[in-house]
């Protein structure tokens, strides 16, 4: 009942504030859609009381669909078509040659901040200035809070915060405060569960107005700057929020202290579980229930299946689940199906135009269910989970298909998100100036072409008997239209018309039977029309690089480079991965304090620098870095790397560890500016640090002969058995994590030479395999002083066979007798 109360509060206290008319015309429009909520904050509610008591909410539906989709389905259709397209208008960013008043945000690193140094808003970043200031005067804090390649902060930069008028009325009225969610994830994720709750709905720009305390009164996300048939315009929501607090504060005050009281009940886990109980493997099954019911059969991925109007994610968390269900019982009840599920949207992903085929790499999501049209930024995290999973994919199936897929990955992370030094940036935005004369930006400027562009560069004659020319190929594979091949529900602001988006619909057999060609010719063909078009391309005005560094998308790209370097067997890939971790211990930890930092930056030298005063790390910083760590030592076996990872999760431990309760908190406890620390464990864009976290603390355990770090992962499944039990779609890579602890490592002991052909020729065979739960150890009798044959006594007693070097698999506490030869191994495997 304490949460009806709040809802029913809520509503109230936001009708207060700004009128029926807000939350009649309200409408959540998402910048990037979210896929990681924060709370199960609806589990206690019925829709029939919703019903009986007629309260308009848009989490009516969340009790039966799960947390971590764009919750587009709660609203009306109407609603729904305005927030689903919303990203495809007209963007901001003009040029401006004039020089401009600069304010405070000018002294910040971020470059979303500085996007906003020009602005006449009297903006503050998140700062104790800013925080004592709301106190001493008594105002209300606007808080605005998005990253610097997000189109709709873009939109309402330019809408509002350029606006004079509105500007006017926010330096009157408001402590105004800028946040890069990127920079700050705590300050983000407290207030989007609170907009989550509240609306139903989350994404960017995020804007929250706060009490002189920190706690929220009433927020949403883009708002235009005035009234619209639609949705209540900010410039009357700033002067009625103004005029409520003038009139009546303590109310106002009242409102926030509720919602800062059930922020902090909903963040704590429920008590209907003992934190030592372990959930059963019945979960994994259900979850691929779950992940089946909503797998989209046309085009692969999960949603849109009603709808292929609607947006598609990639989720590779999905298929870190779904590949570890289908290689630990290839022959099982549901393996074809989960194998099936993984590649098939993966091929149809590549096909798409998420997939910048031109220039390498993938796109944030699309939006449409055909995987046609993306939002067209490109994020590091999304690069670096998704080079795992057609790694996987290529473990699973040989299909070459899949490995040339990981190349292309790492080809665009290499050539255009890595610093010199090592580091890789964060992001390239969606828009970007379609001419060099242009005075404002457009989405997807920089990608899409009209047919008149292909035709006139790749004007090469390959067939005299047919007249065939390299654009005629080109444009039948890629289904490029005279008239353009974006339909009109892609496009409602009409900014691509008459352009193409490229998008396979056939395999390149089709096209090689179209042309009477063989295949090989058409692929020479189809990379040569490509490479033109990447050097046309190349002369554009390029969309903004996001060059901050962030540690914890960082860890992830060291995984999709160690696992996937090792699995297409490219050396090179897993160097770049070391050179990430050499990156982060020069830069993004703090030998002193012994903490990692969170992010740092380039300056105009293209040397690091850092903040007058660090940003700390949060547990994602600690959980992927520990995971590309792991990763990293299994595709080189320097044992560096796993000391390193062992160092990280006792430093982790120290900060985030919840002992009373078992898992671990977001944040450390050390910032009083952060009200509520939350307990994050479902999956969505990116893992949560708690699944990883779960798995790291299991493949350690097994490594270092750490029992009570088992201890810990067993206390932390208990920690989320709720989650587990009731909505295992909602968390799978947790899942996977337990389903690994229930069968136990596959340890694979490699007893041998450094660097000796008899031992490189072993283990190339378990790399070519997708081998869940895997354990791998190389040991070389010469380096018994190691850290590894330290702590596992029983290595004194594995030794090569006849001077040969062997291999030896273990599971369940037994181990199979030693093999010295590939093909013995292979088999061994194979029969697992």
């Amino acid at each position: 009942m304490y949460e009806i109360y709040f809802y029913t509060w809520t509503y109230a206290c936001i009708t207060l504030l700004l009128g029926t008319h807000f939350m009649q015309k309200s409408v959540m429009t998402l910048g990037r859609y979210r896929l990681s909520p924060i709370v199960d904050y609806t589990a206690a509610l019925s829709k029939k009381w919703w019903i009986q008591n007629q309260i308009r909410s848009y989490l009516i539906p969340a009790i039966f669909v799960s947390l971590n989709e764009p919750h587009l389905n709660r609203v009306n259709q109407r609603l729904l078509s305005f927030s689903l397209f919303a990203n495809m208008a007209t963007t901001s960013n003009q040029k401006n040659t004039q020089v401009q008043k600069r304010n405070r945000l000018s002294l910040e690193k971020s470059p979303y901040l500085l996007q906003h140094a020009t602005n006449p808003v009297d903006w503050y970043p998140w700062c104790d200035e800013a925080l004592e200031k709301a106190k001493k005067e008594l105002k209300c804090i606007f808080l605005s809070v998005g990253y610097s390649t997000c189109h709709w902060c873009h939109v309402m930069e330019k809408e509002s915060f350029k606006n004079e008028e509105i500007a006017e009325i926010m330096n009157k009225n408001f402590i105004n405060i800028k946040v890069d969610k990127e920079e700050r994830p705590d300050i983000d994720r407290i207030y989007m569960t609170f907009i989550q709750v509240t609306t139903g709905d989350g994404g960017w720009p995020m804007s929250v107005f706060l009490t002189p305390d920190l706690k929220p009164i009433v927020g949403g996300t883009y708002f235009p700057p005035e009234d619209t048939f639609r949705q209540t315009g900010f410039k009357t929501i700033l002067l009625n929020v103004a005029q409520k607090w003038n009139q009546s504060k303590a109310k106002i005050t009242e409102v926030g202290s509720i919602n800062l009281k059930t922020l902090q009940s909903i963040s704590k886990i429920p008590s209907t579980s003992k934190t030592h109980e372990i959930s059963s493997m019945d979960c994994s099954n259900i979850c691929i229930q779950q992940l089946a019911s909503k797998f989209e059969p046309k085009f692969g991925g999960f949603g849109s299946i009603y709808n292929m109007q609607s947006p598609k994610f990639p989720q590779p968390v999905n298929f870190n689940f779904l590949f570890h269900m289908y290689a630990r019982q290839p022959n099982g009840e549901f393996a074809q199906q989960c194998l099936h599920m993984c590649v098939y949207t993966l091929k149809k992903m590549s096909y798409g135009g998420i997939h910048d085929h031109v220039g390498q790499g993938f796109s944030r999501y699309a939006t449409d269910g055909e995987w046609h049209v993306p939002h067209f930024e490109k994020m590091l995290y999304d690069q670096g989970q998704l080079m795992k999973s057609y790694a996987d994919a290529y473990l699973a199936t040989k299909d070459q298909f899949f490995a040339e897929c990981v190349d292309d990955i790492a080809t665009y992370v290499i050539r255009d998100l890595r610093h010199k030094e090592g580091g890789f940036y964060s992001a390239e935005d969606a828009d970007s100036y379609p001419t060099h004369d242009a005075s404002a930006k457009k989405e997807g400027a920089f990608y899409v072409w009209t047919a008149m562009e292909i035709k006139s560069v790749l004007n090469k004659e390959i067939s005299t008997r047919n007249h065939i020319k390299l654009s005629d190929i080109f444009c039948h594979h890629f289904n490029v239209k005279e008239s353009g091949n974006v339909k009109f529900y892609q496009d409602p602001h009409g900014e691509l018309q008459g352009k193409n988006v490229l998008i396979m619909y056939n395999e390149i057999e089709e096209t090689a039977k179209h042309f009477n060609l063989t295949v090989e010719e058409t692929t020479m063909y189809l990379k040569e029309a490509c490479s033109i078009l990447y050097k046309v391309r190349s002369a554009r005005p390029r969309p903004h690089l996001d060059d901050k560094i962030i540690t914890a998308w960082n860890g992830l790209m060291i995984s999709g480079l160690a696992f996937g370097g090792a699995a297409v067997n490219n050396r090179e890939y897993i160097e770049y991965a070391a050179s990430a971790v050499k990156f982060i211990k020069q830069y993004l930890f703090d030998e002193t304090k012994n903490i990692l930092l969170h992010s740092c930056y380039r300056d105009e030298k293209d040397k690091i620098t850092q903040m007058a005063t660090p940003i700390s790390g949060f547990l994602d910083d600690y959980a992927f870095v520990i995971k590309g760590l792991l990763d990293l030592y299994e595709s080189s076996l320097d044992e560096k790397w796993l000391e390193f990872a062992e160092k990280l999760q006792d430093i982790q431990d120290q900060y985030f560890w919840d002992e009373t309760n078992g898992g671990y908190f977001t944040t450390t406890s050390n910032d009083p500016s952060i009200i509520v620390r939350l307990k994050e464990a479902h999956d969505g864009a990116e893992p949560s640090g708690n699944s990883i976290a779960a798995d790291n603390l299991l493949r350690l355990a097994d490594y270092l002969g750490r029992g009570e770090l088992k201890d810990k992962a067993v206390r932390l499944f208990g920690a989320f058995r709720h989650l587990l039990m009731q909505r295992p779609v909602a968390v799978p890579q947790l899942v996977s994590a337990l389903v690994r602890y229930h069968d136990d490592a596959t340890q694979i002991y490699v007893a041998g030479k450094r660097g000796a052909k008899d031992a490189d020729d072993l283990l190339a065979v378990i790399y070519k395999r997708l081998i869940p739960g895997r354990i791998l150890l190389l040991i070389d009798h010469d380096e018994t002083s190691s850290t590894l044959f330290r702590k596992n006594e029983h290595f004194h007693n594995i030794k090569p066979v006849n001077n040969q070097a062997t291999a030896y698999v273990c599971k369940h506490c037994t181990c199979s007798l030693p093999v010295t030869s590939p093909e013995q191994l292979a088999k061994l495997l194979d029969e697992r």
